[in-house]
């Protein structure tokens, strides 16, 4: 990255008299990658630079002159000295994984299936009895674009003035979605920014060349307005036309999907059953092409008409500024990105738009429809809290809105039996159990059983405009148990601490005890339980630390006089007291709350939950810097079985525990026997 902004500053004109310090600084990032001669190559371009300048006795001149030197004696050092090879291959990549792709779907393993009955639509099935951890998808974003973080007006000040805290359209790159070190901007605005120049020119040449100029209006219209143009622009207008074209005169029933379905559900079942299948070309295979994408479920029928007239308006917006803008050759691919990287004056004078723009927006209007069911959030595990401490605490956060036409296979259940993780723009699917051969592979579409009662997760659902009926929901219904949700989260006694049962009214379950008080007035205790979290949270942020814990441990005493123990606040609680002694240092304290933090967790979530991983890396940075050894290792130990099926073994957080149980074993043996 250095190397990169040391060429982009000299491509760029920086000045002649600075340029020896920046030179000096190539050979330094030279040395250290190893590149000895192409070090003494740039040591020599400064020495003559130095020496044309004359004046050598100027300070300035002397300090280069050192530092020359420093650099001449280490590299002649290395050269005397080689340091011996590093071994290529760590524990992480000697767990090299096992995979052999579909010949049917592009990204897929061979161990799926791709199926279809009336019933399920497209889904994919397990060929092979699958293990825990196995990877089943390995997918790139057909098209992705980055999430826009919010801008806020100040509450607090007599003058207008905006919120300027970074946010996420900062702080990754809005091309393959990768962290930012150095960032590169875009040549035409202030907003997209990218990790290098290649990522940069690429998206230029791509879409961004087009959007540049629209960018306000996409950020006020939405991240779906946004993908849907990105994904034409991305397809091309000649791929785009030909599916229009032929969802106007080969597929009758392309916007009736019960007679659709039928027809296929009626076909012969042949060696080749795919190639009848939506999204599937002439040799039956389903790829993570436009043409996968443009097949996609839009459900016209069932949007209302208020929300599809929305959309509309939205799509024709877009395709009205291009064609003023004079972006309407570019988007149809007539000219290069250089010629219309300038607006150019429409030569239109009637506000109705041309043929091919209206081609385009009947293709924006049906991915805008498509995203409420088919949209995946992109999501990275992101620091939360200051991030100077010395236990880091991260949550999951939505990075970005695509389309992953192989992903969107996959049908909802509410007790998934995968889990996905992301890597810039790729996604991977892996087995968060062991699926049988013949059972189907299910996704999570964010209501799960663990975190939601039946009532709010079909609610929830209806968005996708399906009833679920997966066994989680099935079990709930069909049985009088009452939803562990419910129990996990429910209030117990102000007297005898019993769980309290009830709808508007709860009584205590203890027959023995006659307690009986609204669920209004316990539900308004736990949101001022919660304003008071949230100010000792702040007192932390502030460097308050004694003055956190006093209000943390009152708000826990109240806590416990109305929640259930399993109560995810009474949970948090732990977490937070764990957080406030690790900043002081109390190591022990910290590991103690964290696990009773971790029961209640384990509880909710289930022991080899993605949820468990995420903790049990958390108390194993905390025992790792309490020096508590043989604790540290075996946390470590767990943790990575757990993370490695959820998030693969060569993810950030196994390195990071492997890391962690290498420093350790490295250790004196008298350290370790005392520990």
């Amino acid at each position: 990255v250095c190397l990169e902004d040391i060429a982009r500053a000299e491509s760029h004109g920086y000045p002649d008299r600075l340029l020896p310090k920046v030179l000096l600084r190539k050979a330094e990032c030279l040395l250290c990658l190893g590149r000895l001669q192409d070090a003494a190559d740039a040591l020599s371009v400064v020495e003559n630079k130095i020496a044309m300048d004359g004046i050598m006795t100027s300070p300035t001149h002397q300090a280069l002159l050192k530092k020359l030197n420093q650099l001449k004696i280490k590299i002649h050092e290395k050269e005397s000295c080689p340091e011996p090879a590093r071994e290529a291959c760590g524990d992480i990549q000697r767990k090299s994984e096992i995979w052999k792709e579909n010949d049917s779907i592009s990204g897929a393993s061979s161990c799926l299936r791709l199926n279809f009955d009336l019933e399920r639509g497209r889904h994919l099935v397990a060929c092979q009895d699958i293990l825990p951890g196995q990877s089943l998808v390995k997918e790139e974003a057909f098209v992705s674009v980055l999430c826009p973080g919010e801008s806020h007006l100040l509450q607090e000040s007599s003058e207008t003035a905006w919120d300027t805290r970074v946010t996420n359209a900062d702080l990754y790159c809005h091309c393959c979605l990768r962290q930012l070190l150095a960032s590169v901007p875009c040549r035409g605005c202030s907003y997209a920014k990218y990790c290098s120049q290649n990522c940069a020119d690429v998206a230029w040449e791509r879409y961004h060349g087009t959007e540049c100029s629209l960018g306000a209006l996409l950020l006020t219209l939405g991240v779906f307005c946004h993908v849907a143009l990105r994904t034409v622009l991305l397809a091309g207008f000649a791929e785009v036309s030909r599916l229009v074209d032929w969802s106007h005169n080969s597929d009758k029933d392309l916007h009736n999907p019960e007679a659709r379905c039928k027809h296929l559900s009626e076909a012969p079942d042949t060696r080749h059953g795919t190639r009848g299948i939506p999204g599937c070309n002439d040799n039956g295979q389903y790829q993570s092409s436009y043409q996968a994408v443009f097949n996609l479920l839009p459900h016209t029928e069932k949007h209302s008409p208020e929300h599809k007239f929305l959309c509309m308006l939205s799509v024709v917006a877009i395709c009205q500024q291009l064609q003023e803008a004079g972006l309407e050759a570019a988007v149809l691919n007539q000219e290069s990105c250089e010629k219309w990287s300038k607006p150019k004056t429409c030569e239109k004078t009637s506000d109705e738009l041309s043929p091919e723009l209206k081609t385009l927006a009947e293709a924006m209007l049906r991915h805008v429809l498509q995203l409420q069911c088919n949209a995946q959030a992109v999501t990275v595990m992101q620091e939360s809290g200051s991030g100077d401490g010395a236990v880091v605490n991260k949550k999951p956060v939505r990075l970005a809105t695509a389309f992953f036409p192989v992903l969107s296979l996959l049908n909802h259940s509410c007790c998934p039996n995968i889990s996905v993780s992301f890597s810039g723009t790729a996604a991977t699917v892996r087995a968060s159990q062991p699926i049988p051969s013949g059972q189907e592979i299910f996704h999570c579409y964010g209501p799960h059983r663990c975190r939601m009662r039946v009532a709010e997760r079909q609610q929830l659902l209806s968005q996708y405009f399906f009833e679920c009926r997966c066994q989680a929901c099935l079990d709930e219904l069909e049985s009088d148990i009452k939803s562990v949700v419910s129990v996990r989260s429910s209030f117990c006694c102000p007297s005898c601490r019993a769980q309290m049962q009830g709808e508007d009214m709860l009584c205590c379950s203890n027959e023995a005890c006659a307690v009986s008080v609204s669920r209004e007035s316990l539900s308004r205790r736990l949101r001022d339980l919660q304003q008071q979290i949230k100010k000792a949270l702040e007192l932390l942020r502030d460097k308050k630390a004694d003055q956190a814990i006093k209000m943390l441990l009152k708000c826990q005493m109240d806590a416990g006089n109305f929640l259930s123990p399993e109560h995810l606040v009474m949970g948090e609680l732990e977490d937070h007291l764990a957080r406030v002694y690790a900043t002081l240092g109390k190591w022990q304290e910290a590991a103690r709350h964290l696990e009773r933090s971790i029961k209640i967790v384990e509880v909710h979530h289930g022991p080899s939950s993605v949820e468990i991983g995420h903790e049990l890396l958390k108390l194993a940075q905390i025992l790792f810097n309490g020096f508590a050894v043989s604790e540290a290792l075996s946390t470590i130990q767990r943790a990575e079985e757990i993370l490695s099926v959820h998030c693969g073994p060569q993810s950030t957080q196994i390195q990071e525990l492997q890391e962690m149980k290498t420093c350790l074993l490295e250790l004196p043996r008298s350290i370790l026997q005392r520990t």
